[in-house]
């Protein structure tokens, strides 16, 4: 059976976890939640409790900083809803040299896995990433390359998905699907 992927897209702070939660629901479905974030301090630790928080109580969690096509292996399978927040994290922990990497691991091979397997999924996979292309071209190389890296993914994705919807204020665009 094929999944249904949506993208969800939007700036910080945009609303788009909320949509993304709010379709998951919607669904009907048991959800997994994927969250891929490591927390670095208190305050991005503040972030990830309020998303923690507002989350129904049957909801699994599976944090998942690396690996992410292995995580939605084993958790996007049919007669389920599978929510990944977000994309956005997931990738600067990938190419961020601080973010404890597994040693077998790099960026490209943690994005082929991705794109390889989103195709064959099954259930419902809600995907949230942050539109980063809508700014300047940031200084430091690292943040040119996570800027550049983050389009480029979205992008394919974007291509993959059955649905892509923009989030702004809260309010949703719907791109394709």
């Amino acid at each position: 059976m094929q999944s249904k992927v949506t993208l969800i897209l939007g700036g910080a702070r945009s609303g788009k976890s909320s949509y993304a939660e709010q379709l998951a629901i919607k669904s009907g479905l048991p959800v997994t939640y994927i969250a891929t974030a490591l927390v670095f301090d208190d305050e991005f630790g503040q972030r990830v409790a309020h998303h923690k928080n507002r989350r129904p109580d049957d909801w699994k969690t599976v944090e998942q900083a690396h690996d992410l096509a292995l995580a939605l292996q084993n958790h996007a399978t049919a007669g389920q809803c599978v929510i990944v927040d977000c994309l956005t994290l997931w990738l600067a922990q990938c190419i961020c040299s601080d973010c404890a990497q597994p040693e077998t691991q790099d960026w490209q091979s943690e994005r082929e896995a991705l794109l390889q397997v989103l195709p064959k999924l099954a259930g419902t996979v809600i995907l949230v990433s942050n539109e980063v292309g809508m700014g300047i071209v940031p200084l430091g190389a690292i943040n040119r390359q996570f800027q550049d890296e983050q389009g480029r993914l979205n992008q394919v994705v974007a291509q993959l998905a059955d649905e892509v919807v923009f989030i702004a204020a809260g309010l949703p665009l719907k791109l394709k699907g």
